[in-house]
């Protein structure tokens, strides 16, 4: 099999089992990478020591241990579902990513960020990524018909892993997006609630989102470690902090295990109410502890 037919069976094959375009996009640029370094060697005459090699360049590269995994995974699909190959994973093992705890915003800060923003249409998008827990990916994908005001939600379509949802919508996300719609009056020949209007309503890309995240966030005096995924991290945290249960905050995020979810345990100050034991002892009189003089 020729690098060209082995491209395109990892096409064939990544769709067959339902993949994500970006899935797709991700693991032949990986391919095509890993190729490009052995100078377009036949695949089929590589093995374990070659994929041991080049991700031992990546990490001497400088990329971040997250990277050289997905490269990992990109390469164990094609070396398994494609060629068919029994690698031994002994010699190829992921590396151990170290999670940062996100930067978060406070509820004053989220009230100030969105009262800054001169755009309604800008509110209304950020105001809904906050009050539902959206991606990125997902509140460019929001459809008019999403919204659901009877039943007080809204319908995620094909989120992360090709999976639908139902997750909060508030009274307030509510009302600013009537007032959105009736300034507005969206009609995108494919439904979505939020497009790029002055462009004969092209669709939003992530990148746009982003870019007018960061223009929102110099309007309002805010560093740049803050993100779009920001205002998701806070939905979770503030949840938490109010006192709903981890399994609810899984579903609304659309999380598929719980350990994903239980890292807000971590990021939200859950321990504000919780009393040290130190804090409970009998406070007993007596002598105070001699204080040595050499102390």
């Amino acid at each position: 099999m020729t690098n060209e037919e082995v491209f395109s069976r990892a096409y064939d094959e990544v769709r067959l089992r339902g993949l994500s375009p970006k899935t797709v996009e991700s693991y032949l640029g990986r391919l095509k990478l890993f190729l490009k370094y052995f100078n377009d060697q036949p695949i089929e005459e590589m093995n374990e020591i070659q994929i041991r090699e080049y991700l031992l360049y990546l990490l001497d590269s400088g990329h971040s241990a997250g990277t050289v995994n997905v490269c990992n995974s990109a390469l164990r699909f094609i070396f398994g579902a494609v060629l068919g190959r029994n690698l031994n994973y002994q010699l190829i093992h992921r590396r151990r990513e170290h999670r940062e705890f996100p930067a978060l915003m406070s509820k004053e800060e989220l009230a100030h960020f969105f009262s800054s923003m001169g755009s309604l249409s800008d509110r209304a998008m950020f105001e809904t990524v906050y009050g539902a827990g959206l991606r990125l990916s997902e509140i460019t994908r929001l459809r008019v018909q999403d919204i659901d005001s009877d039943q007080m939600r809204i319908f995620v379509h094909h989120g992360k892993g090709g999976k639908d949802r139902y997750t909060l919508l508030s009274q307030r996300n509510l009302e600013v997006l009537r007032e959105y719609w009736r300034e507005y009056r969206p009609n995108h020949p494919e439904g979505y609630l939020f497009y790029l209007r002055k462009q004969r309503h092209k669709v939003l890309t992530t990148r746009s989102v982003q870019n007018v995240f960061r223009n929102c966030c110099k309007n309002a005096r805010f560093p740049d470690t803050y993100t779009v995924h920001t205002l998701r991290h806070c939905f979770a945290t503030h949840l938490l902090e109010s006192g709903a249960e981890v399994c609810q905050i899984k579903e609304l995020l659309g999380h598929t295990f719980i350990q994903t979810t239980a890292f807000y345990l971590h990021i939200g100050n859950m321990n504000k109410q919780i009393q040290s034991p130190l804090d409970s002892l009998p406070k007993k009189r007596g002598r105070k502890p001699r204080v040595s003089s050499n102390a």
